[in-house]
This record gives C-alpha cells, sequence and structure tokens, in this order.
C-alpha cells in the first residue's frame, strides 16, 4: 500500500528530536523492543487509515510514542502517593509509613557493610536475630524472639515445628482468613498439622479443648480475630484458662495476635486489641504479631515466647526461607527501640492516631482557604485499617471538593492520576480528603494537584 510507504526508516525515527533525551540508550534490547511494537501498530493502523500522514508527521509521531515508552520503563513503578483516604494502616498502600530515624538508621547500615551476623565483641560469627531478640524480651517480657517476613508465615513456621504430624485445637469461631485467601484452614494444612475444630462459630469454652485433646495433640491455637468482630450471644475462654489447660496437659500455647500492639492502645482510641506483653505475661509459650500494623514498623512477622519453643522454631530448616533481611532488621530496630525510649511519637501511624480532632479540624480549615471557594472543611470519621479494630472509628476532620464541571467520579480519577497520585475517598456525592492520613509535608503537592487538574 502507498500509505505504508510513508514510514520512516529506523534511524530517522532514532534521530528525531523526541528522542533526544535518549540518544545514549537508543540501542539497549528494552528499546529497540519498545520501537518495533510501535512501528507494527504504525504499519497496522496504516493499513486502516484513509487519509495516510506525511513521512515527517509519521516520524514525529513514532518517535514521540517510543520516548514515552522509554520513560513509563524507566520510572519507578512503586513510587510516593498522598494518602487522604482515611484509612491510617492502608494495605494496599503500604500499611505503616516508616520514621525518618528508622529511615537514617537504614541507611547507615545499608550503603556499606554490616554486622548483621557478626559478634564484634567476639570477632567471630553471630546471628542476626541478636539485634531484634534483645530489645523484645525488654519490652514485651519474652525468653526470646526471632523474625521473619510476614506474620502468615510466622503462623505457617510455628504450625509446622509444633504441630507436624499431630493435631492442632482451634475454636471454630477463630478460623479467620487473614488476608488475600491466607486462611487459617489452609495454612495449617500447609504446615503438615492436622486441624481439630472445637465450639461452635459464637461460642467456645475451655471444656471443649479439653474435650478435644487426645495423644495426637500437638499444640492449642488461639486466634485473635483482628479483621472482624462477633457481636452478641459469644463466649472465649479467658486468656489463663487457655494457659492452664495447656500446662495442665503438658502442651504447648500459641497465640496470634495479628496486629501486635505492645503499648497501650487505649491511649490510641482503641479498646479490645490485645497487647504482646500481656500475653506472655499470662503464660502463653508461643505468640506472633505483625510487625507493620499498629507496631508502626516494616512488613515482619514476630514470633516471641519461651526458649524452648522459639529455639526448636529458629532450628526449623524452614526458617532460613522465610527470615529477613538487613533492611527489615535495622528499621524494626529502631521502632522497637521507639518504644523502649517512651519516643512513640517518632512512630508516624501512633502520631497519626493521636492527633486531635481539634488540630485536624485546624488544618483542614486552613488547606480549604488555600483552596478557594470550591473546598468546604467537613468533619469525618477515620478507620484504624489493615485488619486492625475494625469497630473502631476515629474522630477526624478534612475537606470535601466541589467543583462545576467535574463529577466526583471524574475528580476522583484526576486525582488519582496525579503527581503525585492522591488516593482520596467518595462519601456522600463529593471528595473528600482526610487529613488524619495527610502529612503535612504533603499539604504543598496537594494544593498543587488540585489547582493544575481544576484549573
Amino acid at each position: 500500500m502507498e500509505a505504508l510507504r510513508q514510514i520512516p526508516p529506523v534511524n530517522d525515527v532514532l534521530r528525531a528530536e523526541e528522542l533526544a533525551a535518549f540518544r545514549d540508550i537508543v540501542d539497549q534490547p528494552f528499546v529497540t523492543e519498545i520501537l518495533d511494537n510501535v512501528l507494527s501498530e504504525t504499519r497496522r493502523d496504516l493499513a486502516q487509515s484513509k487519509s495516510p500522514a506525511s513521512r515527517a508527521e509519521l516520524t514525529s509521531a513514532i518517535a514521540g510514542k517510543v520516548a514515552h515508552r522509554i520513560r513509563e520503563s524507566l520510572e519507578p513503578s512503586l513510587r510516593r502517593v498522598i494518602n487522604a483516604s482515611g484509612v491510617v494502616l492502608h494495605t494496599n498502600l503500604g500499611r505503616a509509613p516508616l520514621p525518618e530515624g528508622a529511615i537514617e538508621h537504614l541507611h547507615l547500615v545499608s550503603a556499606g557493610y554490616s554486622n548483621l551476623e557478626f559478634d564484634v565483641q567476639q570477632g567471630k560469627r553471630g546471628k542476626r536475630d541478636v539485634h531484634i531478640d534483645r530489645i523484645l524480651r525488654q519490652l514485651v517480657g519474652c525468653e526470646a524472639a526471632i523474625v521473619v517476613n510476614n506474620n502468615a508465615a510466622a503462623v505457617l513456621l510455628v504450625l509446622n515445628t509444633l504441630g507436624e504430624g499431630g493435631e492442632v485445637i482451634v475454636s471454630r469461631g477463630e478460623q479467620i482468613e487473614i488476608g488475600d485467601s491466607f486462611r487459617i484452614p489452609e495454612i495449617m494444612a500447609r504446615s503438615g498439622a492436622r486441624l481439630r475444630e472445637v465450639g461452635t462459630t459464637n461460642r467456645t469454652r475451655i471444656k471443649d479443648y479439653e474435650k478435644a485433646i487426645n495423644d495426637n495433640t500437638r499444640l492449642l491455637l488461639r486466634v485473635h480475630p483482628s479483621n472482624f468482630r462477633m457481636m452478641g450471644f459469644t463466649e472465649r475462654p479467658s486468656l489463663e484458662e487457655f494457659v492452664e489447660l495447656g500446662k495442665r496437659h503438658n502442651i504447648p500455647t500459641f497465640e496470634d495476635l495479628g496486629s501486635g500492639c505492645v503499648a497501650d492502645p487505649r491511649s490510641l482510641g482503641i479498646a479490645d486489641e490485645p497487647v504482646a506483653a500481656g500475653s506472655i505475661h499470662a503464660g502463653i509459650d508461643v505468640i506472633s504479631f505483625s510487625g507493620d500494623k499498629l507496631l508502626g514498623g516494616p512488613q515482619a512477622g514476630i514470633i516471641a515466647g519461651k526458649k524452648l519453643y522459639v529455639e526448636k522454631i529458629r532450628q526449623n530448616p524452614l526458617f532460613r526461607a522465610l527470615r529477613v533481611d538487613k533492611l527489615t532488621i535495622s528499621v524494626l530496630e529502631f521502632v522497637l527501640r521507639a518504644y523502649l525510649r517512651g519516643k512513640t511519637e517518632e512512630i508516624p501511624v501512633l502520631r497519626m492516631l493521636q492527633a486531635s480532632a481539634a488540630d485536624l479540624k485546624n488544618r483542614a480549615e486552613s488547606f480549604a482557604r488555600r483552596v478557594g471557594g470550591n473546598a468546604k472543611p467537613v468533619e469525618l470519621k477515620s478507620v484504624v485499617g489493615g485488619g486492625s479494630a475494625p469497630e473502631t472509628y476515629v474522630p477526624s476532620w478534612g475537606v470535601a471538593l466541589d467543583f462545576p464541571g467535574f463529577s466526583d467520579a471524574e475528580l476522583e480519577r484526576r486525582l488519582r492520576n496525579s503527581n503525585p497520585p492522591v488516593i482520596v475517598r467518595l462519601e456522600e456525592g463529593r471528595v473528600v480528603l482526610d487529613f488524619r492520613t495527610i502529612f503535612t509535608t504533603d499539604e504543598d503537592d496537594l494544593l498543587a494537584n488540585i489547582r493544575k487538574i481544576t484549573g
């Protein structure tokens, strides 16, 4: 076809002004692949076109498409977003933001070499566990602790170590789905342990556990229902009853705490999240919890408890496949030391949850004035998120946006596709910015995005 003869030579495309910024990488294989794809698309389009462009126009158009795709390839996919949703522990947005001090410590130990597995005092090989073990012993009163890559891995490792080949007793009301289809019964099956259900969905008594104990029982499991609440006619054995039963029958007890508070959650306005130290002091043999939820640290699964059991878990060959690297350890160590020092204000999650409604109202009113008449301060309710405290709503303030010519869906889409992306929530037919999860350092970029979008 005549139109296909207008396709420029490859060298003409590569010399085009649109690709000037990429002259030094045009011979890279990924650029060659991009160019081939764009040329193939151009041939298809020209075969169907009734008004072909000139060769100069095609050269510019092809080079422009190639340049755009090169930029997309070179830009990081994982990037910063502004969380204006009011969900503090937003799983899809990376859960807990990390403290600035933790990032500084991370830089110090990762930019060069570190004593990850080297005992400086003894001058010989050490264990990476020591950096976290000592702090957790001081913080929650356990005898020993190790860290793996998340709490699902922690549960899998404990069940495999202490329950493989035997039965693990758990209440029917605690067979939860942790997230993304990871369910307790399925994790137990993968661990090599057999599930022994007791009680009913809403009521399980200590005698139900006791009746189920037999020669094949390896472990008693207690799971905190952190991502849902059961209301009404319910019953659950106390920690003390659970521990006493395990001791009487010489069967280890394991509690999956989920979110893992190491400080009193009542200071955050959360009433019914268990505290790690409480379970240890009650006599639970092994606990596990997440690092990136209410603890406010990196993604990690923390296993703590009696040294006899933790050491046995550590010796499981599966532990090496699930252990964390120096980056996670360095950040987690900083976060745990902040609790030891009583400096919880250094932890962004706790700082956000503790922010007063009055302070948030002042920030919202100030920001609304900067935006202008299309923004209105509004009273809101934030949520903890991340599978933590599902029935807890935290009083908050934010800004509702209403710009003529923009539907709420269109404004949400444009904000989401701005730079940096802004993740909002739609409430009562309006776009809402919840200031509980917006950092003060985000406000200028947020304002610039709004002005750019709305003109």
